[in-house]
């Protein structure tokens, strides 16, 4: 599969979009079928600067490699942008048909009448934590008065959620402390051992790969306010989605298969994220990544799966209840990023979730057991 990539241009202040490479981009994101019989065009917008074992390798990478998407009938590509909010415009301009991007940045897009539509959930577990060195002096949310708090990008969602733990702390984000950017892995590992800031706002997965590089890290508790909060949904645009809403119901049926493929065998997910994506491995030798990069794996799927219960007993795969978009919406307007709850039928519209779940999950787990690379 070819793997270069191509400049799509700025779509918001320091956001840049790149063509991921896994054949090259479509000229018609999002508009259906390209002709009678033709496979329908997509592409994904990974909100995410840096491919690495996420949500492209544990949806897109396994949808794509185990026919998921061909026997839709979709063909998928990918891109990247640099965060949830560069995602969500780049679905909203028309550069990508569907992206995995922060519930808050969609609300936050909502409010400012940009046309996208939230369709379905995907990670339902908040995965987000604040950490610092063990020997820090940063022992509690208090103590961030006056600090350099680390964030992926102020286009991610790391920067609401860092000013949102602060505020719940009783400080000011705008003036207690100071966000800076330094992307994730090994580049924030360097920011934070460097000193150039005093604790991070990062995923538990982007910690995972800190920490298997052995750096050692303290977490702070989160307050009770990120408990029931919706993180990554999958968000369409407004006008693609009505004009063709069961092509996004293929989609989201194939995107959840693999979701269940990979929670079922992560390291056989990993190994296929290898194949699409070998920019992950930069160069490596796939033996000497394959544990902890499937260990890094597992840690973000624990977030986009049910805390309880095996495999074969999940479903409802991709809803999102009332309360918890209440909760969501309480957040996002604590974090600064909508100034008041915006209404459920202008954002939410899960009429293809019963679509999604329509699959054999006992035949998915069954591939997944029985994978040979």
């Amino acid at each position: 599969m070819n793997t270069g990539r191509k400049l799509l241009g700025a779509l918001a202040a320091g956001s840049i979009l790149l063509l991921a490479a896994c054949g090259g981009g479509s000229s018609d994101s999002g508009s259906g079928s390209g002709g009678s019989g033709a496979p329908a065009k997509l592409t994904f917008a990974i909100a995410s600067a840096v491919i690495g074992p996420k949500e492209e390798v544990a949806v897109y990478a396994v949808a794509q490699k185990m026919g998921y998407f061909s026997e839709e009938g979709l063909t998928v590509d990918t891109i990247n942008a640099d965060g949830s909010v560069a995602a969500i415009q780049a679905v909203a301009s028309g550069s990508g048909s569907i992206t995995a991007s922060d519930a808050g940045s969609a609300l936050a897009a909502a409010q400012k009448n940009v046309p996208i539509t939230t369709v379905g959930g995907l990670v339902q577990n908040w995965p987000w934590k604040i950490a610092t060195k063990p020997d820090s002096s940063v022992k509690s949310a208090a103590d961030l008065k006056g600090k350099k708090l680390g964030v992926i990008s102020l286009a991610s969602g790391s920067a609401p959620y860092a000013r949102a733990f602060v505020k719940a702390a009783g400080l000011d984000p705008q003036t207690d402390v100071e966000l800076v950017p330094v992307g994730v892995g090994a580049q924030a590992a360097a920011a934070l051992n460097g000193g150039q800031v005093d604790a991070l706002a990062l995923y538990t997965q982007a910690y995972t790969v800190i920490e298997l590089s052995g750096t050692k890290l303290t977490y702070l508790d989160n307050p009770d306010i990120f408990t029931g909060i919706r993180s990554l949904t999958w968000t369409a645009s407004t006008k693609a989605f009505k004009d063709n809403p069961e092509v996004y119901g293929k989609f989201l049926r194939a995107a959840y298969k693999a979701m269940l493929f990979s929670a079922s065998n992560p390291e056989a997910a990993m190994r296929i994220g290898y194949q699409v994506f070998p920019q992950i491995l930069g160069g490596a030798d796939p033996s000497t990544r394959l544990a902890n990069d499937t260990e890094t794996l597992k840690t973000w799927i624990k977030t986009a799966t049910p805390a309880t219960g095996d495999p074969s007993s999940w479903k409802d795969w991709g809803a999102i209840s009332d309360p918890e978009w209440a909760k969501t919406q309480a957040y996002t307007q604590q974090a600064g990023q909508i100034t008041a709850p915006i209404e459920l039928s202008k954002i939410w519209d899960p009429s293809q979730l019963q679509t999604a779940n329509q699959f054999d999950s006992a035949a998915v787990i069954k591939q997944a057991a029985e994978y040979k690379p």
